[in-house]
């Protein structure tokens, strides 16, 4: 073989050797970059993950003390103590108590989306069972009864059996502490 034929072939291996170096030096530097981009973004889902933690904690810490609120205003005893008014008749008084639930549960509404939705049907439940519990103390009441009867029946019916608001906070309770211990 000619010098020239030689010199073209070692110069030929030579480009070929710094060609597939090259292209192995870039197939290895793609994938580390793609990885090191994946980790990137991972850490930026976590950052901002505990970023969104550390801001809606505070508020949904809040949201279950406002539904621990709302399941004692409607508890039997806050409910009738809140409502009734010296001169009520028992329509009257049944009316305030059931408008003085419902009102709550509108105010408190929102609240719902910082709540498991277990939690929520709980609460939800409570607040039906005690619009019920009224209506039922004041259906088995003659029409002419006394407002006190009213709450009388009424306060007859939890104690032969667990108040509602009482199961639903006890229920809340627990998801809370699940959640924060």
């Amino acid at each position: 073989m000619s010098t020239t034929a030689i010199a073209i072939t070692i110069v030929a291996t030579a480009l070929l050797s710094i060609v597939a170096c090259g292209y192995f030096f870039y197939l290895i530097t793609r994938k580390y970059f793609a990885a090191e981009q994946k980790r990137l973004l991972l850490q930026m889902k976590v950052d901002e993950r505990a970023h969104t933690l550390q801001a809606v904690t505070p508020i949904r810490l809040g949201a279950y003390e406002r539904m621990a609120l709302f399941l004692e205003r409607i508890s039997p005893e806050s409910l009738v103590m809140r409502n009734f008014r010296p001169g009520m008749d028992t329509k009257q008084l049944q009316s305030a108590m059931t408008q003085s639930v419902r009102s709550e549960w509108e105010h408190n509404l929102s609240q719902q989306v910082y709540l498991s939705s277990e939690c929520w049907n709980r609460i939800r439940e409570a607040k039906d069972e005690m619009i019920n519990l009224v209506n039922a103390s004041a259906s088995n009441l003659a029409i002419d009864a006394d407002p006190t009867s009213l709450a009388g029946n009424i306060f007859s019916s939890v104690a032969s059996s667990k108040v509602p608001t009482d199961e639903a906070l006890e229920f809340l309770k627990d998801e809370l502490h699940q959640l924060f211990d």
